[in-house]
């Protein structure tokens, strides 16, 4: 495959996901995922930089996901209905992006990995700082901010874990919805 072959990004994912399982994440270098997705070295570092950035970098991240529908919420909307809309949207945008099966696999990959879940947590922990900031620049006090930030980003959390370990027919919207009204039930 030439390196003018459309979507070398989604080719290096794909090369990628493969060879984490294959050769395991610690055992598979930049250079295997550029080979595999038939590109340069090169090629590879413009798009990411380093090999853990193909599971986590995307063209759009979670938190700008997220802010951005809190910035476009309804006003009359609470707070946590305000994040937790913005997770849903999130979760309807990156499912557009992803496969289940890509999901699944990059959970698996991650999951084996201290040093992906790390950067898992840490890729939560700025959704919940970004939903927090889109809050309070819509005059949200700061602790209400923070609560309902941290909230949503916990309802993301338990319905993406359960999308990629059960068997379900539900999206990762329906997950995401299914999880922010159990939340929600918890009063």
């Amino acid at each position: 495959m030439g390196r003018w072959e459309p979507d070398a990004r989604g080719r290096m994912l794909e090369a990628a996901i493969e060879l984490f399982t294959e050769k395991g994440y610690d055992k598979t270098t930049a250079g295997d995922i550029a080979a595999r997705a038939g590109v340069t070295e090169r090629t590879f570092f413009r798009h990411f930089a380093d090999k853990r950035e193909v599971l986590f970098a995307g063209p759009v991240t979670l938190d700008d996901l997220v802010a951005k529908a809190v910035a476009s919420a309804d006003a009359e909307a609470t707070p946590l209905r305000m994040v937790l809309d913005g997770v849903h949207q999130a979760a309807v945008e990156l499912s557009a992006l992803r496969t289940r099966e890509q999901a699944v696999e990059r959970a698996r990959i991650v999951e084996a990995t201290p040093a992906l879940r790390e950067r898992e947590l840490l890729k939560m922990a700025d959704m919940a700082t970004a939903a927090q900031a889109a809050l309070v620049e819509r005059g949200v006090a700061e602790t209400v901010a923070a609560l309902a930030a941290h909230a949503a980003a916990a309802v993301f959390q338990a319905a993406f874990g359960r999308w990629v370990s059960e068997t379900t027919d539900l999206s990762l919207a329906e997950c995401v919805d299914e999880a922010a009204a159990t939340l929600l039930e918890l009063r």
